[in-house]
């Protein structure tokens, strides 16, 4: 996770818009940190120091480019690659744990004490979780000033700061203007019907395409809705619910693009953990481009790769919700699986009214689903024990199934309970957990697209760091043959 000192000067040097939110390039003589992809004149070398956060350059002193806007970038891959305990606590952070429930909270997520805690983000990342958590309301606020209507009360709240006080302080520190600078001349109030319009950071080739049409093969009845190129879903937030919709459309690359997302929130305090977990669906944070060189040169996947690059893994906002789908989806097919979802949301789930056509409810929780008999749930009676199992596990703290879990010690957990496999554990790990390296070895989708592509003797160790998008290649290579 160490820095190259000369690595990073070739990417500053070359403009190289991959590693934009990898690092940070920090200006001696400006005092200013930018995104490696900067358009201004490249600094001497002499004159510059490289940070892995924004909160690290910002702790240093320096304030953010207006020019390149450094924190409109995607989080680093290196985080999902790696898995490390700082990585970790960059997602939960990100989601708004430190916020909501303190540093001592977030540690004690993470199991470890806060001071010992801050000494790791601070040796890894440059800054403390109260730093790194002041950078994301910072980045939160701008966007939010800039992109949507709402007024700057609204605005500080939305993002997570304390006070009114607060928020300008910080952002006059943070990209020496004022909020109402930012503004400008964009006319104060509520956006029309309480939406929130933003826009998701994404490295591209982005396969929107491909995703959407996973998502829709997937949707849960009354919890998501696919429509007209729109990807809709309730969400259950810390505060209330809310709705996020996102347009997916393929996207070229290599660099960075922005997927046009709309949040409908019961309370603005939601706004970075809906932005966190949106975020998540898409696989945002992704390299595509690492993953096209490596999967790309396969002899098995070259061809897929090529036809559909930047394919994504499709994340889940709630790992609990991820969990319950993928126990449901044991051994049926999706569309069984998809039927047996909807009666359960139907009967357990909580009604919502969404202002979204299709949208009814938000899904079961892990506490409705723990409280319920095995032989009430619509299922074979030995899979609804395995999910009423696993939700009392989550209810007891037995099972952690948020970014800042370590992913071993959940397989190990999951494993460990009643009618879960390897199977069940591995895919919770691919898309609830965001692990950019598992395979399902035993799944018969991919054993089929492996027949299909006379490559039944693979060995998938080859595919890694990535196996994780090589399983979502031969998926996907089966989607498009049925279509």
């Amino acid at each position: 996770m160490e820095l190259d000192l000369d690595a990073c000067y070739r990417a500053v040097s070359s403009r190289d818009r991959r590693f934009d939110g990898v690092f940070y390039t920090a200006v001696r003589t400006t005092g200013i940190y930018c995104r490696p992809s900067c358009p201004a004149r490249t600094p001497a070398a002499a004159n510059v120091s490289f940070h892995r956060t924004a909160a690290s350059a910002q702790a240093a002193g320096y304030r953010a480019c207006k020019r390149c806007l450094p924190d409109a970038t995607p989080g680093s891959p290196e985080w999902d690659v790696a898995a490390s305990a700082a990585g970790r606590a960059m997602r939960l952070i990100a989601d708004g744990v430190v916020d909501r429930e303190g540093v001592e909270g977030l540690a004690r997520r993470m199991g470890y004490t806060s001071r010992h805690l801050g000494r790791l983000l601070v040796a890894e990342l440059g800054a403390g979780p109260l730093a790194l958590a002041r950078a994301r309301r910072a980045q939160t606020a701008r966007v939010l000033i800039e992109t949507t209507s709402l007024g700057l009360a609204d605005v500080a709240f939305a993002a997570g700061f304390a006070s009114v006080r607060q928020f300008n302080d910080t952002v006059r520190e943070v990209y020496a203007t004022t909020p109402s600078a930012l503004r400008g001349k964009r006319a104060h109030g509520a956006d029309g019907g309480g939406a929130i319009e933003l826009r998701l950071a994404v490295r591209t080739p982005f396969a929107g395409a491909a995703l959407l049409r996973f998502l829709a093969d997937h949707a849960v009845p009354g919890v998501e809705v696919v429509r007209d190129g729109v990807y809709a879903r309730a969400l259950d937030l810390p505060h209330g619910p809310g709705v996020v919709s996102v347009a997916l459309s393929d996207l070229a690359g290599p660099g960075t693009a922005f997927v046009p997302a709309t949040f409908r929130l019961s309370d603005l305090r939601d706004t970075s953990a809906a932005l966190e977990r949106a975020r998540r669906i898409l696989d945002a944070d992704c390299d595509p481009v690492a993953v096209g060189a490596q999967l790309g040169a396969d002899p098995v996947l070259g061809a897929l790769v090529s036809a559909v690059p930047g394919l994504r893994v499709p994340g889940a906002p709630d790992g609990a919700e991820l969990a319950v789908r993928t126990i449901v989806g044991q051994q049926v097919s999706v569309v069984g699986a998809r039927t047996v979802l909807g009666r359960l949301v139907e009967a357990y789930g909580v009604p919502y009214d969404s202002g979204v056509s299709g949208l009814t409810h938000l899904f079961p929780s892990a506490e409705v689903i723990a409280g319920l008999e095995p032989e009430a749930l619509p299922m074979p009676r030995a899979r609804g024990r395995a999910l009423s199992g696993l939700a009392e596990a989550i209810v007891k703290g037995d099972v952690m199934l948020d970014r800042g879990a370590d992913r071993e010690a959940v397989r190990a957990a999951l494993l460990a309970l009643p009618g879960i496999g390897p199977w069940t554990a591995d895919y919770i790990a691919l898309r609830a957990l965001g692990h950019p390296d598992v395979f399902l070895p035993s799944d018969l989708g991919l054993q089929r697209a492996l027949d299909r592509l006379g490559a039944a003797g693979a060995e998938p160790d080859t595919w890694r760091p990535w196996r994780s998008y090589a399983a979502l290649y031969l998926w996907n290579s089966l989607a498009v043959e049925e279509r």
